[in-house]
């Protein structure tokens, strides 16, 4: 196939069952996580005995020089990404007015600067391509809001908007922008969810990372060609 996808917050949970995924149908992938590309080398093999070609990244999405710097390095000597994942994020939880200044600039700058970081150096090299698939993690919590994570579903619902306005700049460019919001998926950040939690939602289960990597991997296809602009949520009912 050939077509590289970069995926952000690899190492782990959502991306990582990402990762596996794309490779499993022959995308070339690009791993990242924040500082030590040591971590990422386990998953590098795995995905390299897959038969594709697999490469590893490390940056800070909070730092925009360094974000731009080793993107614009990488594609310089690979070429433009055909797909980028933006699933890199952080939650840390607590009621407002408990709220530290930290808690709100570190969740907020990681989760929406992250998007604008990591897509203003790519973004010209992907138009000037004429074609692109962009898939934006956002949450449940940027749907409906949720006690507790105040600064977590402002982060969460602006990369909603922005996914919808930078859907509309680039479609002519045969790009697509679309989003998808989980609910519960068992990872190990929600290891900690209450029992009363999982029975509220319809289907009376946590989703797994996989369910939720079959659905960018949907949307990275050939199929998926004419959906843009989207919030798909894969939550089991839980937000109808």
């Amino acid at each position: 196939m050939g077509k590289s996808v970069l995926i952000t917050g690899s190492s782990r949970g959502i991306g990582k069952a990402t990762a596996l995924y794309l490779a499993d149908n022959g995308y070339d992938i690009v791993l990242h996580c924040s500082n030590n590309v040591e971590r990422l080398n386990d998953l590098k093999s795995e995905i390299l005995s897959k038969g594709v070609n697999c490469r590893t990244l490390a940056f800070d999405t909070k730092n925009r020089a360094q974000v731009a710097e080793i993107l614009t390095k990488d594609i310089d000597e690979n070429g433009i990404y055909y797909g980028i994942v933006l699933n890199a994020g952080i939650a840390k939880d607590n009621p407002f007015p408990a709220m530290e200044d930290s808690e709100w600039d570190d969740v907020l700058t990681t989760n929406l600067d992250g998007f604008y970081n990591i897509l203003k150096p790519l973004i010209m090299p992907l138009i000037q391509s004429r074609k692109g698939r962009i898939v934006a993690m956002s949450s449940i919590s940027g749907l409906t809001g949720n006690r507790g994570q105040v600064n977590y579903s402002a982060a969460k619902a602006g990369i909603i908007g922005a996914t919808k306005a930078l859907s509309r700049e680039v479609a002519k460019r045969n790009i697509t922008v679309n989003c998808i919001a989980p609910g519960i998926i068992e990872t190990d950040m929600t290891e900690n969810i209450p029992e009363e939690a999982i029975k509220q939602v319809p289907l009376k289960r946590m989703g797994t990372a996989k369910e939720v990597a079959s659905l960018v991997n949907y949307l990275m296809s050939e199929d998926a060609g004419y959906i843009t602009g989207q919030v798909i949520s894969v939550n089991g009912g839980l937000y109808l």
